[in-house]
């Protein structure tokens, strides 16, 4: 007897979902464990990775309480106890607090005249590629301070001349030393608009500013006029 449409379709969507069935079964049977496999790594790396954060942030918690009570014990002349503090903090993988306490560093063997070891210290922040440019700036503004007796003027215009731009958050303090550097070529052309600049720069700490203006009006040039020009409406 002759199979009717409608069991001829029934028949075949049954053919149909057994070959799915079929597949399926083939597909889990043959990659099942490589997929369970993948999704537990992705897991593992997810749940790794947000550790991983959370004790990078429990890490510079705990470091930067060390490094307050390192600082407190330099205010309070207890430089033995900060020095050992400090030297364990000079390696810390946070950028800030190791920047910071080779800082303090420098500024310990600063106060002890050690001006060879204080250029140093400070010159290993300046060369640490690792940490944000005003870090490294600054770096090198102090590495040159403490060596600038021992340098002759034109390193120091060289070395400190890409940060004496105006906008530079170093500005006033790099410009300083080149223009002693300018005064010790003899290049008193250069220092005098060099110290203008810096003391009509409202950017610039008022401390430098006003030792700019003493120093450009012994140049002859007037830089009291000038700041007072640049506070007019």
């Amino acid at each position: 007897m002759a199979v009717t449409p409608h069991t001829d379709e029934a028949f075949l969507r049954e053919v149909d979902e057994e070959l799915r069935r079929d597949q399926l079964t083939s597909f889990w049977t043959r990659y099942g464990r490589w997929l369970v496999g993948g999704i537990v790594i992705a897991l593992a790396l997810f749940g790794g990775a947000l550790y991983w954060n959370h004790r990078q942030t429990e890490a510079a918690g705990v470091a930067g309480e060390q490094l307050t009570a390192a600082l407190d014990d330099l205010t309070a002349q207890r430089v033995d106890a900060a020095s050992g503090s400090l030297a364990k903090l000079a390696a810390s993988d946070v950028d800030g607090v190791r920047a910071s306490a080779k800082f303090s560093q420098g500024n310990i063997l600063l106060q002890k005249n050690d001006l060879k070891g204080a250029a140093a210290k400070f010159g290993e922040i300046a060369a640490d590629e690792s940490l944000a440019q005003p870090f490294r700036d600054l770096g090198l503004i102090r590495q040159t301070s403490a060596e600038f007796d021992t340098l002759k003027p034109d390193v120091v215009v060289t070395r400190l001349k890409p940060l004496v731009v105006k906008g530079n958050p170093w500005f006033g303090s790099a410009g300083e030393l080149v223009g002693a550097a300018y005064l010790r070529m003899n290049r008193n052309d250069l220092a005098g608009p060099m110290f203008a600049q810096i003391a009509k720069d409202e950017a610039v700490p008022a401390t430098i500013r006003q030792r700019a203006v003493q120093m450009a009006g012994v140049l002859g040039i007037d830089a009291v006029d000038t700041v007072k020009e640049t506070k007019a409406p």
